[in-house]
């Protein structure tokens, strides 16, 4: 019977990601507590703000226009009445007040696609980019 006459090498623990990952926390913290820092110095200046009752944005974000399209092609934008021009420029003078306007279209099902087709034209001509198809989930 053979003997082992070489000995095998202890496994050893690498530290190296561990200690990575403590030193990025320790950064992290001295970042964090600096911020803090900062923000409380600002606190310390003699200025008496003035108070407000109810805090919230000045102005309100822009809302999603809805464009509704009818079996005959009718368009309705917001349940106002428009016609494909009148459309486009509407939805010019709503993007010139808020860069990110987006409009939800509403198709009548029964309707020729052509019909909702043009009003995507229209909005893509008005300069809208966020533009959303509603749908109704299929009942099974």
């Amino acid at each position: 019977m053979p003997l082992k006459t070489n000995h095998d090498e202890q496994p050893s623990l690498n530290l190296t990601p561990m200690i990575d990952i403590v030193f990025l926390l320790i950064i992290f913290f001295m970042v964090g507590t600096r911020f803090t820092e900062l923000s409380e110095a600002e606190q310390n200046i003699p200025l008496q703000v003035p108070s407000v009752s109810k805090a919230g944005a000045l102005t309100d974000g822009p809302r999603k226009r809805v464009i509704n399209v009818y079996e005959d092609g009718a368009i309705t934008l917001d349940n106002h009445p428009v016609t494909l021009d009148g459309l486009t420029a509407e939805l010019m003078e709503a993007r010139a007040e808020f860069a990110k306007t987006g409009v939800v279209v509403r198709g009548d099902a029964a309707g020729d696609f052509q019909h909702v087709a043009e009003v995507f034209a229209a909005c893509r001509d008005a300069g809208i980019s966020e533009m959303g198809i509603s749908v109704r989930p299929m009942q099974r």
